[in-house]
């Protein structure tokens, strides 16, 4: 069931030409960003599934640093990487996506993490608007600073 807005806090509009062979940007035109198809390696390209990653991963590091103060917790040096695969279905679609984050934060062990996980997971935008829609695996990590130069 959708659930309505009460008030907006922000707005934005994307605007689109071309598909995946195309090009993307935004109304104040911060973004603006050459497309390619997810397995072309085009230079100075992106896919639209790297965008969805980018955007599920800074919104889920703000939830998970929001339920981690309510703990009294400090949350700012979280990692989180969010990998979006995109596939094959047997639906009428045909295609779609899953979603898998994997998060660790410095002084904390998996097991204490896991528990926030599921917190944030309630309360990030993007975790709810794929909820039931996009299989969401969150996996909390042990830190491991080697992890934090890939990023």
């Amino acid at each position: 069931m959708a659930v309505p807005l009460t008030s907006i806090l922000y707005g934005t509009t994307a605007y689109a030409v071309g598909g995946r062979t195309g090009s993307v940007r935004t109304d104040d035109r911060r973004l603006d960003l050459r497309l390619a198809p997810p397995r072309k390696k085009v230079p100075g390209a992106t896919n639209p599934e790297q965008l969805f990653a980018a955007g599920f991963a800074a919104c889920f590091t703000s939830a998970l640093a929001e339920v981690a103060a309510e703990y009294g917790a400090d949350a700012s040096a979280a990692h989180v990487a969010c990998e979006v695969r995109l596939g094959t279905t047997d639906t009428p679609a045909g295609y779609g996506l899953a979603v898998a984050l994997t998060v660790s934060l410095p002084g904390w062990a998996a097991a204490d993490l896991q528990p926030l996980l599921h917190r944030a997971d309630a309360v990030c935008p993007y975790a709810q608007a794929v909820r039931g829609n996009v299989p969401l695996t969150l996996l909390a990590v042990d830190d491991d600073p080697a992890a934090h130069d890939r990023a």
